[in-house]
């Protein structure tokens, strides 16, 4: 008897906290239908496309423009060197071998990078335009190499140079076609984030200006007569090839290694200063890495910690819609959701709010410390003038 009667005791305790703890979600259902509209919640909207096929085919047209401009080119540097039997115009020529291989292997990555993600490539194929890159960059100080090799035994054996007028002719006008290609693949790397036609297009502007420096040292072997000036220009231009290829290396190497861009963070850091929404709280364990285009994110949402699951989903779709527009929709985002705690208070300005335990103040601005560092290491920064470290 007892015993039953303890049991219904209990049962009527439970009773109660069940009763209590629904009535305690239904408060917070109403504050958080008060605070947000739940009737205009878009919870299907659709999403743009990640990228138009249009800019694959521009990516993949620049692509061949460039390796057909650099088969022409190197016929017509070899015909000059084949004229004069300058070591300068071979250091050029021999350049132009690498801009052929280059060309080939860079429409082959574009190629490759435009594929979708699969089964067993789930963040897509753009680092395959890293490898293109520093495979470009490793070949140029092969060339560099050589250069040296050439130009040295001209310093030490000067040699004469006949028909050099029909040779410099020729090295200028394909200096001019290869400015004009060159500036062109920047322009649509830069449009399109393809670090590819980026690194090809510096290339190219990096072989105007090897061309230009030919020229104007053959130009004083002529107007001096001191043949070994010839192999000294070589060597001059080797020089300048050497720093490009150890650029478009280090680029690579970064890309892959994942290194953050600390200028793109700063300007990420801005912009979501300016669209920042009275519901997020915080933002800190961002990460951002690089694949090519395209641009995968991850990072922490400190968001009310009553609000009901579709309006907390609608804040995080909200704060990835900002994220795809700022990144031309190249971009992969993922959010993971906390709920507030007492030391957040002082970063949320939302009024009445039931949980709070500490007035709030103006939100501290994101910064790329703040965005990428962990809540733990955001807690221990030193308080603003004002609050006291137990309210923060």
């Amino acid at each position: 008897m007892e015993a039953t009667q303890g049991s219904a005791e209990g049962g009527r305790a439970l009773g109660t906290k069940k009763r209590k703890g629904r009535n305690i979600w239904k408060t917070l259902d109403k504050q958080t239908a008060i605070d947000y509209n739940l009737t205009q919640l878009p919870f299907c909207q659709k999403r743009k496309p990640m990228e138009s096929p249009t800019l694959q085919r521009t990516r993949l047209a620049a692509g061949a423009l460039s390796l057909v401009v650099a088969v022409a080119l190197m016929t017509v540097k070899f015909q000059a060197w084949r004229l004069t039997g300058s070591s300068a115009i071979f250091s050029d020529a021999l350049e132009s071998i690498i801009n052929v291989i280059a060309g080939g292997f860079a429409l082959t990555s574009i190629w490759i990078a435009a594929r979708p993600p699969d089964e067993d490539h789930p963040y897509g194929h753009g680092k395959i335009e890293y490898f293109s890159a520093g495979f470009e960059g490793a070949l140029i100080i092969l060339a560099a190499l050589g250069i040296f090799y050439t130009g040295g035994g001209r310093i030490l054996h000067p040699q004469p140079m006949p028909h050099l007028d029909t040779g410099l002719w020729l090295v200028g006008a394909a200096a001019l076609v290869n400015g004009l290609t060159g500036i062109l693949l920047l322009r649509i790397g830069r449009r399109t984030r393809s670090l590819t036609l980026e690194a090809d297009g510096r290339h190219l502007l990096t072989d105007v200006y090897t061309s230009v420096g030919v020229v104007v040292g053959l130009v004083v072997v002529k107007l001096t007569g001191r043949l070994w000036l010839d192999g000294l220009v070589a060597c001059l231009v080797g020089l300048q090839i050497l720093a490009t290829g150890g650029r478009l290396v280090r680029e690579a190497v970064f890309g892959l290694m994942d290194r953050t861009d600390p200028v793109l963070i700063d300007r990420l850091a801005a912009h979501l200063n300016a669209h920042r929404r009275p519901y997020w709280i915080d933002i800190h364990e961002l990460r951002c890495r690089q694949a090519g285009r395209m641009t995968h994110l991850s990072l922490h949402l400190i968001l009310p910690r009553d609000l009901i699951l579709e309006a907390a989903h609608d804040e995080a779709n909200q704060l990835e819609d900002l994220l795809m527009a700022f990144f031309d929709n190249a971009a992969s985002v993922v959010i993971h959701m906390d709920p507030c705690r007492e030391v957040n208070c002082v970063d949320c300005l939302r009024d009445p709010c039931h949980q709070r335990s500490a007035p709030g103040h103006s939100p501290t601005p994101w910064t790329r410390s703040l965005l990428t560092g962990t809540a733990a290491a955001r807690r221990r920064e030193a308080p603003p003038a004002g609050i006291t470290e137990r309210n923060r």
